[in-house]
């Protein structure tokens, strides 16, 4: 009896090693399971992002629906900063995001790219929060390896076409400072 439950305890063992962790489950979980928090993806104009300097062409699922194709243009000046849940200074910086997506109102959109981290995490830190403003996912963190960035927060700023125009690593503090930047940087005074 000894020798038979031996090979299937150590079968089981074996297994168990090669699952997915949890947070890879949570990373994999399909977005179009997910009934969010977050605004849908806005429409974009079938234009090809121009500048000296773009987002790489990535295609992402929106956690309220949609998808958000960083190769095309936004038609609209555009705030996207990554973050993820684990991610201390975000959480003071995505409600600070929030007030700059409702100030913004036609004038400027401001979208999340959800980074390294689960569907469930972030919609849960998301609403915690207070945020809606939309957010595409990319739970294996493919945009930030492109950009090359070590760490979160990052915000990128578009023009219209979708040329990067600034870009901010780490957090910003408050809304006059990303209201400043916007100013400077895009053009929009909120």
């Amino acid at each position: 009896m000894r020798r038979l439950l031996l090979p299937a305890l150590l079968v089981v063992l074996l297994s168990a090693c090669t699952g997915a962790s949890g947070d890879d489950a949570a990373r994999s979980t399909p977005v179009a399971e997910a009934d969010s928090v977050l605004d849908p993806c806005p429409q974009q104009p079938d234009e090809p992002s121009t500048g000296a300097e773009t987002l790489p062409a990535v295609t992402l699922d929106c956690l309220g629906g949609g998808e958000l194709d960083l190769g095309r243009a936004p038609g609209t000046p555009t705030v996207v900063n990554l973050w993820a849940s684990w991610c201390t200074p975000c959480r003071a910086e995505l409600p600070v995001l929030q007030e700059l997506a409702d100030a913004g109102g036609s004038r400027l959109q401001v979208l999340g790219v959800i980074s390294k981290d689960g569907v469930p995490q972030a919609d849960s830190f998301a609403a915690d929060a207070g945020v809606t403003f939309p957010g595409a996912f990319d739970g294996e963190g493919r945009l930030m390896a492109e950009l090359g960035l070590p760490g979160l927060p990052a915000t990128y700023f578009l023009d219209a076409d979708g040329a990067v125009v600034h870009t901010e690593t780490g957090p910003v503090d408050s809304l006059d400072e990303l209201q400043s930047l916007v100013a400077d940087h895009l053009g929009v005074r909120l």
